[in-house]
Parts: C-alpha cells; sequence; structure tokens
C-alpha cells in the first residue's frame, strides 16, 4: 500500500519517463508535490524503492528506473512484464519475452545517422555533419516523423539522467512545450541540449546540472531544431 504522496510521486515519474525517456529532476519532483524540500522527495524515493517499485541506478545522476506500478497506474503489484523506460546499450531485460505488437522497446532496431557531438554545456558550434550511424529500438521512433541522433558532450544535464558520451535520439520539430528537453540554436551557429522555457518574449535554456546558469535570450535568437524522445548508453 502507498501513500498518497509516494503514488503521486511514482505517477510523476512514470509520465515523465514515458515522455521525455528520462526521469524529473529532484528539483521538478519537489515542485509537482509541493514539498519544501528535497529532503521529502528523498524520503519518498527511498520508500518507493524499499517497495519494490523503483530502482536508482548506480552511477548516473538522479538516474530512476521504474520497475512495476500498481493497479491504480495501469500495473499489477506482483506484474513482471513492466518493461522500465530507461534504455541502456548492450543491456537484455530478463523478464518473460513479449510479442512484438505488445512490447514496443521490441520492435526492429533502426538506423539512425549521428549528428556529431551537442553541448551539454555551454553551447558548442551548430552540428550538420553526419559521423556514423547508431541503431535504436523501434519503440523509440514515431511513425510520422523525422529522427536523429548526437553524441552528448558535457555534465550539464546530469541531473535529468543524461551523461558525457550518452546518445540522445532526437525527433526534428520545430516547437516545444515549457519542460521540453531540446535541441536549441542560439544566434544561428551554435548547438545546445537543454530543458526549454518560454517566458514572454524571452526564452530561458535550463541546464540539470546547479553549476550551470540558465541562459536568457530574445526569442528571434533561439531556434529548436527538435526533442529528446529516447536516450542510449553503451559501457
Amino acid at each position: 500500500m502507498l501513500t498518497k504522496k509516494q503514488l503521486q510521486l511514482l505517477e510523476f515519474i512514470h509520465k515523465r519517463l514515458q515522455r521525455d525517456g528520462v526521469p524529473p529532476s529532484f528539483d521538478e519532483m519537489k515542485v509537482e508535490l509541493d514539498l519544501r524540500s528535497k529532503s521529502g522527495i528523498h524520503r519518498l524515493i527511498t520508500a518507493l524503492e524499499e517497495r519494490g517499485f523503483i530502482r536508482r541506478l548506480p552511477h548516473r545522476a538522479r538516474a530512476i528506473e521504474i520497475i512495476r506500478l500498481p493497479d491504480s497506474l495501469g500495473g499489477a503489484p506482483d506484474a513482471q512484464g513492466f518493461a522500465p523506460q530507461v534504455i541502456d546499450g548492450g543491456q537484455t531485460q530478463s523478464a518473460p519475452p513479449a510479442p512484438a505488437a505488445a512490447d514496443p522497446m521490441r520492435q526492429a532496431a533502426v538506423e539512425l545517422p549521428v549528428m556529431g557531438r551537442i553541448a551539454a554545456g555551454v553551447p558548442i558550434e551548430a552540428i550538420s555533419q553526419v559521423s556514423h550511424q547508431v541503431a535504436v529500438p523501434g519503440g523509440m521512433i514515431a511513425p510520422n516523423g523525422q529522427h536523429f541522433a548526437l553524441e552528448v558532450k558535457g555534465d550539464s544535464m546530469i541531473e535529468a539522467g543524461i551523461n558525457d558520451g550518452d546518445i540522445v535520439v532526437i525527433r526534428e520539430t520545430g516547437t516545444a512545450d515549457n519542460g521540453d528537453i531540446v535541441v536549441a540554436l542560439v544566434e544561428g551557429h551554435e548547438a545546445t541540449l537543454k530543458r526549454y522555457q518560454r517566458q514572454g518574449s524571452m526564452i530561458a535554456l535550463e541546464a540539470a546540472n546547479p553549476a550551470y546558469e540558465t541562459r536568457h535570450y530574445p526569442e528571434d535568437q533561439v531556434q529548436i531544431q527538435g526533442q529528446l524522445v529516447g536516450l542510449i548508453r553503451t559501457y
């Protein structure tokens, strides 16, 4: 039996993993649950982990994997077939095999071009050349969209579970909603991976690392090139 706050937090993490492919930061959890400090979030995370609903992944800042869901969130208390939404390159799940139609993460892999490196830190020169190809699970790819991949350089998004050297899967789009993690082209020549926030006529590009400040630009100086839909990590 979960408390109201535990269930609320689990639902929030689950929805963000489904939407972005990465869990929310502790600050976002604190705001969502209307708590005064992150210590309350730590206690809720520990309780969910002890009850077997989530698992914190080692060597990955703020990375959380959902193991199972309660009935109220579309799972079953003892379900073993729930597929976590964190994708690690080269790893396989121990859950019983499921038909491809029922498990989108088991769909045939799709080859995507890796368009060089993207800065998760101070913006670097925009990337336009294809460096190599990467195999991406078919379930990450929307059937009606164009996608590409980028190698992450820097540590400004570590609290969103995005580390230096990761491959991010990007769906091409020119628009974004507040809170989306996007590839943004700044002043026509610098590309960066950040969380998008519109503030009136200004665009804020937020890092997920307290060591980096939020950068603000007039809206005509920021062009959205794509939205994060997946993450691949190899070891």
